[in-house]
């Protein structure tokens, strides 16, 4: 197989590195690519879309491949693989950086870093700029700088007729807006201009942790803690069993615990007195906050979500943490079956939630805290694991019904999370908005493996690709 023009690398099922090239973050997601275009370039790019709409092929398009949806890869159509595409630009005068398609977030922490700068990204080095972004980014320095979709500033596409724009306030407006949150629904995004922020080098962060026994009275204190907690401070709650990690003590390994993870943006004494109060709170099983790199503190999880392993999320908004939530949490958190199962809750607000709702695409501004529920096991504990894993995430979120706020973070949506919950990310208001720049930039729907925002769909009761349109589409 040729693309005529293309400079990056073709792999097919007869190449050695096909199944590796094939392979996502999600070990669970096994699906046979007719082809693999690995791009060197935006014309590389351009040159796979044209193909793939002239020979009927389906695209899935992969940057970091974190996704646990695993729609960065599909059967027997074609995969536009920016992997190769990792560049990282930094502007230290004008506090800006260029980023390609491919790039992870330890890509730019680590050259952004270099001169005191960062902007918001995951909690994961390894997970990809691109992913992240286009749902919106949530993180450490969120409460401080806002979402990673609030400093997004440009961005160069690949759209649907293999054509090339440029987004921005100037050019595309309508673009720039959709990108901002509505995913990979509108092209393949080749590069990225994101603002930078002061931060670091040296951040007070790490984790304070307690018997899993105190769950419920950390997560009272917790709760007017965050209520209280200057915009420097982020914080993720953590509720599983201790990973065996390198910086926790051996006896705790593996211990059911609840852990608090803080990262202030601002000077280190700042953040020893911000975060004074959570230290002191009951009886820690361990406190790890430390000044440190900002980058090792980006760095510091990876290991807890290693590629391969199988993967399983559900997800929801809460509109706070009243005392039966925090009972719900506390009976839910440590019943799965694996010990690498766990869930996550991130505070929201500060400068999140000082934009308005339709600022941007992500438009669940004045939620209180989001909450990810990790279904997590070994490749080789497939069958009967696998589902009291499954079953344990959709427990726990159905237990949580009378909490939410009718709102889901889109990237943390798996693959079984259809269309009802791809409205309920955004609302139907910005999920309108969102469909008619569908129409004006992608009419036929030809990226449609993602969190789909069907073209001009303004009924809930639209399903599948659009009206007309297959399930591979051609122009």
């Amino acid at each position: 197989m040729e693309i005529d023009g293309f400079r990056g690398r073709l792999i097919t099922a007869g190449h050695a590195d096909y199944d590796a090239a094939r392979s996502v973050w999600n070990g669970s997601v096994d699906r046979r690519p007719r082809l693999i275009a690995r791009c060197a370039g935006t014309a590389d790019v351009a040159a796979a879309v044209r193909f793939a709409r002239d020979h009927d092929l389906e695209i899935a398009v992969r940057g970091g491949g974190h996704n646990v949806a695993g729609t960065a890869v599909c059967d027997e159509g074609i995969v536009i693989d920016l992997s190769a595409m990792r560049s990282v630009r930094v502007d230290p005068a004008g506090r800006t950086v260029r980023v390609q398609g491919g790039a992870l977030w330890g890509d730019v922490d680590e050259a952004s870093q270099a001169h005191g700068l960062a902007t918001t990204g995951g909690i994961v080095s390894h997970t990809g700029v691109a992913g992240l972004t286009l749902g919106g980014g949530i993180g450490f320095l969120m409460r401080r700088y806002g979402l990673t979709v609030d400093s997004l500033l440009a961005a160069e596409v690949v759209t649907a007729d293999g054509g090339v724009v440029r987004a921005s306030a100037d050019d595309h407006p309508d673009l720039l807006w959709a990108l901002r949150g509505g995913g990979g629904n509108f092209g393949v995004v080749t590069s990225f201009r994101f603002a930078l922020h002061p931060v670091g080098p040296t951040v007070l962060a790490g984790p304070v942790l307690w018997a899993a026994d105190d769950t419920a009275d950390v997560l009272r204190f917790y709760r007017d803690f965050a209520a209280e907690a200057p915009d420097e401070l982020g914080t993720v709650v953590r509720l599983g069993t201790v990973p065996p990690l390198p910086a926790v003590p051996e006896e705790l390994h593996w211990r059911p615990a609840v852990a608090v993870v803080c990262c202030h943006a601002g000077a280190v004494r700042d953040g020893e007195r911000a975060v004074r109060a959570l230290r002191r709170f009951g009886r820690p099983l361990a406190d790890l906050v430390a000044p440190k790199p900002y980058v090792a503190h980006q760095r510091s999880t990876d290991d807890t979500v290693p590629h391969g392993w199988h993967y399983y999320w559900k997800a929801t908004d809460l509109a706070g943490l009243s005392d039966h939530a925090i009972a719900v949490i506390a009976d839910h958190a440590y019943e799965a079956g694996s010990p690498r199962s766990y869930a996550v809750m991130f505070h929201m607000g500060g400068a999140v939630a000082r934009l308005a709702g339709d600022t941007t695409a992500y438009a669940a501004r004045d939620v209180a805290h989001n909450i990810n529920i990790d279904a997590v096991w070994l490749p080789e504990e497939s069958g009967e694991r696998a589902a009291a894993e499954t079953a344990w995430a959709r427990r726990f979120l159905h237990a949580l019904q009378p909490h939410r706020v009718g709102s889901v973070y889109v990237n943390f949506l798996d693959a079984d999370d259809g269309t009802s919950r791809v409205r309920e990310a955004y609302g139907e208001r910005v999920y309108r908005r969102l469909a008619d720049v569908k129409v004006a930039y992608d009419p036929g729907n030809v990226f449609h493996l993602n969190k789909n925002i069907r073209p001009g769909a303004t009924s809930p009761a639209v399903v599948g690709p659009s009206a007309g349109s297959p399930g591979r589409h051609r122009a």
